[in-house]
């Protein structure tokens, strides 16, 4: 029998996500499903036709440290500053509340000590990766709540670096198993100083005129924005911090870069065909062999993930002054087990602390909890609209934390309202205001609210499928409520913010006209049906103008153009 190559079992893995993402996309599933599906069904617990294990682990971890990096080249200092005490304090309580809750349910269930705080620790543990990708797919990894998510996920990530080495300091591992490297507290504290300082460093001297430099040949700008994510990310590995610290802050490095648009723009494509293996890898780990004792006890373990994460950060950032909606949104993002909880788990297996019922308990949670957040995630402006009535508990009157964000009107009334402040949204708030039209700006992205208040624009903190912040604004008066909100890049079932936008004003009473942004022919049939008074295309609009220029400056100078250039007006 011929043993199949590394490169022919990466071919088959290519087809099998292929047709299985392609079969789960017809039954509208998001595609990490699919792809850990993949991994199931390749891996050891089905047909078990992967064997090149090192290959795949290693495009996987080439994925996480791209990831990373991308989600640290559009960090900005600021916001970072301002959101580091909720980080902290969310991430730390979570941490903290599910350990010992955790290691209570483990003894009520029949665990012993040993193994219930085996579980208890590892349920602590919520997926960077699966997190920060889905976000980044909903395109909410720069939303307040997808901020604020970021920072509390790197402070579990520190937890989990510290849970690594105090068990390879009493004996529990060794460097060989942990993913992370090993060495004491001190080193490791040490190492991400020094880090940071390189980073500092780099920034202030050579960032700027070294890409400057390589932007002359774009494809070399690539390759080093590549080759510094790989860098830092096995240092960060090296050192104990790990591969994602590693990543974040190569990105971070040049985040304050002219060129950090163009590189984020080129590297996602590659991001997001790494990252198919790292969730084939994550399938292919799942031993379904141990999945069938302690069913009862992964349910309930898996209903305290699911539950229990979500409540405990809602209530922690309710406390700390943002809004219900923040919170919720923010905490579902821990409603999961991350792949480290295997590993920790593993750890205690291969040492005799723990047996293998424990790793296929952990295995079970892991399985239900990915799945099941990545649907909450996906669907979860839809969760918020079903739960918003019962979560009034955990806002604090004023939600003093989110006004800094939003700030007070020096207008008391508007004319137009733009939703989505990006480049089109941003254009034409500068054109409106230059004809004396008073202009309000709402986005849900921090920096682009304090990027248009910087060029002296009314902006406001909120999202358009907020019913309650919708109904909120000064709608009196307001002649045309505009919508660039980006068109959602999946083809699941999402809620169109746009459709959502105008069904949730009109319910509040607004009565003047609305307008939204359109890509395609079908899509601005489909707003017109859905009550928009008028379609812009900015594509299309554009060409007609720049046609009217064309046509209009050679008719001035006589020339035969204008007759081609109207047949393309026609065209279009």
């Amino acid at each position: 029998m011929t043993v199949m190559t590394s490169f022919g079992e990466v071919a088959l893995l290519l087809a099998m996500a292929a047709g299985i993402g392609l079969f789960g996309t017809l039954l509208r599933q998001p595609l990490i499903v699919s792809f850990i599906a993949v991994g199931l069904i390749a891996g050891p617990s089905a047909l078990d036709v992967v064997h090149s294990d090192a290959q795949i682990d290693l495009l996987s971890e080439l994925g996480i440290a791209v990831l990373l990096f991308l989600v640290g080249i559009k960090l900005d200092v600021k916001l970072i500053r301002s959101l580091g005490a909720v980080s902290v304090m969310t991430g730390m309580g979570q941490v903290l509340f599910t350990a010992f809750f955790g290691y209570l349910i483990g003894l009520a269930v029949g665990l012993g000590h040993v193994t219930g705080l085996y579980v208890a620790v590892a349920l602590t543990f919520s997926s960077t990766i699966i997190i920060v990708k889905l976000l980044s797919d909903k395109r909410e990894i720069d939303a307040l709540h997808g901020q604020i998510a970021l920072g509390f996920l790197i402070v579990q990530d520190l937890f989990v670096v510290m849970a690594m080495i105090v068990l390879s300091a009493i004996g529990i591992g060794t460097s060989d198993e942990a993913t992370h490297g090993g060495g004491s507290v001190l080193s490791v504290l040490a190492s991400g100083v020094a880090m940071v300082a390189a980073v500092i460093l780099f920034v202030r001297y050579v960032a700027n005129p070294l890409t400057e430099r390589l932007a002359r040949a774009p494809e070399l700008l690539v390759i080093f924005a590549i080759a510094l994510a790989a860098m830092f990310a096995a240092i960060g590995d090296l050192v104990g911090l790990g591969k994602e610290v590693g990543g974040l802050l190569a990105g971070v490095a040049l985040a304050s870069t002219a060129y950090r648009e163009t590189i984020a723009a080129r590297l996602a494509p590659l991001r997001d065909f790494l990252l198919l293996f790292f969730f084939i890898a994550l399938g292919a780990t799942l031993d379904l062999s141990l999945l069938g004792s302690h069913v009862t006890g992964a349910v309930i373990f898996s209903l305290f993930v699911l539950i229990g994460n979500p409540l405990i950060v809602l209530a922690i950032m309710g406390a700390m002054g943002y809004r219900k909606r923040t919170g919720f949104l923010a905490g579902l993002t821990v409603a999961q087990i991350s792949e480290f909880s295997l590993i920790f788990v593993a750890m205690g297996v291969s040492l005799g602390h723990v047996t293998d019922d424990a790793l296929g308990l952990v295995t079970m949670v892991g399985l239900v909890t990915i799945a099941a957040s990545t649907y909450m995630i996906t669907f979860s402006h839809h969760l918020y609209a079903l739960f918003e009535p019962w979560l009034g508990i955990f806002e604090r009157k004023g939600t003093p934390r989110e006004p800094s964000e939003a700030g007070s009107h020096t207008i008391s009334s508007f004319q137009v309202i733009i939703f989505g402040l990006g480049r089109f949204g941003t254009a034409i708030g500068i054109r409106l205001r230059k004809r004396g039209v008073r202009v309000l700006g709402v986005d849900f992205n921090p920096l682009a609210v304090r990027r248009w208040r910087e060029l002296g624009l009314e902006a406001e903190f909120g999202d358009a499928t907020d019913a309650e912040f919708v109904a909120e604004l000064p709608l009196r008066g307001v002649v045309w409520l505009v919508s660039t909100v980006p068109i959602h890049p999946t083809g699941l079932s999402h809620e169109d913010a746009r459709r959502t936008l105008i069904q949730l004003a009109r319910t509040a009473g607004f009565t003047g006209r609305i307008a939204a942004a359109s890509h395609s022919p079908h899509d601005t049939e489909m707003m017109f049906g859905s009550g928009a008074d008028m379609v812009l295309e900015p594509f299309q609009d554009a060409a007609d103008r720049a046609v009217e220029l064309l046509c209009g400056a050679e008719e001035e100078e006589r020339t035969e153009i204008p007759e081609i250039a109207t047949e393309g007006r026609m065209t279009a």
